[in-house]
């Protein structure tokens, strides 16, 4: 990419795409073409085919998507699979019809088969039976790294797929109905602390095991691949340690200096028992993560610490 390339950032305001954002702009891009959902609704197949012939953007990063944490994905699968089919077919589409030079589309580690041997490498990709919970998103996010590699495949167009590990920073979502699990805990914490409650909740048995990558780390990456890789199939991007839901909980515990107990309810769903990346391709390729998730959960907390929450 060459600084005066125009950028499309499908999602700019969310976690990943404000990320992606900040980080092109730190480098010296400054020509973006950039649309909020309200502006452009990524569903509407006409809508996007009107934006992309008037914009004609030269890359795209694709970071958006509905979202969402165990209970969202779960409740809601019809709109998960719906609505993520329809936002990446569109923008795909589009970006090959309107000749853009290459496209990234982000996925998600929840692609890989819920007992995909440890740690996941690019190659368990449907070698088995997906988290039940996920399975509409994680189905979507699949069908997009296909289409990809079928649009590389028929048309030679130089799309590429990565898909990040567990993710947070800045402009994370914070709402326990739907959020992810660091940004529920911090959110959880925060409020125990400033409420001298005796005790925090957390879901499940804490036994589980998850990877997180800071989304400034995810960005740099998305960077240093669009860059450098050409190539069909897909990129893990990850730290290649992961941490018990239990020891994220005392982490964080730790972080906001709360002094009360950690109770779980084992009534509640834990998910996939261990989900880590194997990041040797892209530490191959020459990239690493550098924040560590003490560093990183310590930055968000000073961001958030401040927040009124309803």
């Amino acid at each position: 990419m060459n600084l005066q390339d125009k950028i499309y950032i499908a999602g700019h305001r969310g976690m990943v795409g404000s990320a992606i954002l900040r980080q092109l702009k730190a480098k010296g891009f400054t020509n973006f073409v950039l649309r909020t959902s309200s502006e452009l609704d990524l569903r509407n197949q006409q809508a996007v085919a009107d934006f992309f012939a008037k914009e004609k953007p030269d890359y795209v990063f694709l970071a958006a998507a509905k979202v969402g944490g165990i209970v969202a994905n779960n409740t809601f699968r019809g709109d998960f699979i719906y609505e993520n089919l329809m936002i990446q077919n569109n923008v795909i589409h589009q970006a090959y019809i309107n000749k853009v030079k290459k496209l990234m589309f982000l996925g998600s580690s929840c692609i890989y088969p819920k007992m995909a041997p440890q740690p996941l490498k690019e190659d368990y990709l449907l070698t088995g039976l997906l988290e039940p919970t996920n399975e509409p998103y994680a189905i979507a996010k699949i069908a997009g790294i296909k289409m990809c590699d079928g649009y590389r495949n028929q048309y030679g167009c130089n799309f590429i797929s990565v898909m990040p590990t567990n993710l947070y920073g800045p402009n994370d979502n914070y709402d326990l109905n739907n959020s992810h699990v660091l940004p529920a805990m911090l959110r959880k914490f925060i409020t125990a602390k400033r409420n001298g409650y005796a005790s925090v909740v957390i879901w499940g048995t804490g036994s589980p095991k998850r990877e997180f990558l800071h989304a400034d780390d995810l960005a740099e990456a998305c960077l240093f691949l669009m860059g450098s890789y050409n190539e069909e199939g897909l990129v893990n991007i990850g730290v290649g340690e992961d941490i018990s839901i239990l020891d994220l909980a005392h982490l964080i515990k730790k972080t906001v200096g709360f002094k009360g107990q950690i109770l779980m309810d084992t009534t509640k769903p834990d998910g996939t028992p261990r989900k880590l990346m194997d990041v040797s391709k892209l530490n191959d390729l020459g990239w690493k993560a550098s924040i560590t998730l003490e560093e990183g959960i310590q930055k968000v907390y000073e961001e958030i610490k401040n927040y009124e929450w309803n």
